[in-house]
């Protein structure tokens, strides 16, 4: 049986970039050397992911990444209808999973954003096809004090449908769009066992609520240099069957480029999924910055966000 190389990312505070190696089951290979849960089809992937908490439901989207089940995407290169068949990147459904090499947290763009990621490496590129990891942790440790008082108690509207704009244009079908309407989190997250806080930032981060819009994009981008300097990033060269593990809510992660048309990346992520809100409420409400990115309509069906004197705002 191939054994699998499980591995744990945490952006701990003793280096930005720290790998954790997990045990695994108790059981052992004929060589007496133990080995985690075969995790070799799509059952035993998801029910070992179920051990960590209950999982995401994956977005419906041009790229059909919940074909194979809706708790478990697919990120490949093969053509979904054709299963021989290599996807360029010049394919629209290429276009689209070139989102994952921007930096990014999965799911900030949902109401409850992910906990955790698990990505499980099936068939890899002789060369690129590489995935990077940064702490937002470490990030937040190495700010300025100033600059920590100024982002404090702050709000980011997030969305993929913005996040996606910045590659292409109609990456979404209007049906799927409608299920995408941005929202409101918090810009400095702490964790709820320790108390450590951490930035919460990545491609889906697209404005902070009551700032001008150019100072806010600006803050934004600025933040990201800060938190992905090289010598903060952590590289992960894959090799087949690999399973990596990330705390969402403190690290951002990308995939690299590789040569889509000639060689296959198949990989499989579950997602665990978040215990709730970071803002309340956590839906956003519509400005003029929508208008050319955000459909009319879209987020309609959510309840209004007021102030206190009961405006909306």
């Amino acid at each position: 049986m191939r054994r699998a190389k499980v591995l744990v990312f945490s952006g701990c505070e003793s280096h930005p970039a720290t790998w954790f190696i997990l045990a695994g089951s108790s059981s052992s290979d004929s060589g007496g050397n133990k080995r985690v849960e075969a995790l070799n089809d799509k059952g035993s992937f998801k029910r070992f992911s179920e051990r960590f908490g209950p999982l995401e439901r994956t977005i419906r989207a041009v790229g059909k990444e919940d074909r194979l089940h809706p708790n478990l995407v697919d990120l490949s290169n093969i053509d979904p209808d054709h299963d021989e068949r290599l996807l360029g990147w010049n394919d629209r459904r290429m276009v689209y999973q070139s989102g994952n090499q921007l930096w990014h947290t999965d799911s900030s763009f949902k109401p409850v954003p992910a906990m955790a990621s698990l990505l499980s490496g099936r068939e890899v590129p002789p060369a690129g096809g590489e995935t990077e990891f940064v702490s937002m942790r470490h990030a937040w440790d190495t700010l300025p004090e100033a600059t920590r008082r100024r982002l404090e108690g702050r709000v980011v509207v997030h969305s993929i449908l913005y996040s996606r704009s910045t590659i292409a244009p109609d990456l979404f079908d209007p049906e799927h769009e409608r299920e995408l309407a941005p929202v409101r989190q918090a810009l400095v997250r702490a964790n709820p066992v320790n108390g450590r806080q951490a930035i919460y930032i990545g491609s889906h981060a697209w404005y902070i609520e009551g700032m001008d819009h150019a100072e806010s994009r600006t803050l934004l981008d600025d933040l990201l240099t800060h938190t992905t300097r090289p010598e903060c990033v952590l590289q992960h060269r894959w090799t087949p069957w690999d399973l990596v593990m990330w705390d969402n809510r403190c690290v951002l992660h990308r995939g690299r480029p590789w040569d889509a048309a000639r060689h296959k990346r198949v990989m499989r992520r579950t997602t665990i999924a978040g215990e709730g809100p970071t803002a309340e409420p956590p839906w956003a409400t519509r400005t003029p910055v929508w208008d050319g990115i955000i459909a009319e309509g879209v987020g309609a069906g959510h309840p209004a966000r007021t102030t206190a004197r009961g405006t909306a705002r």
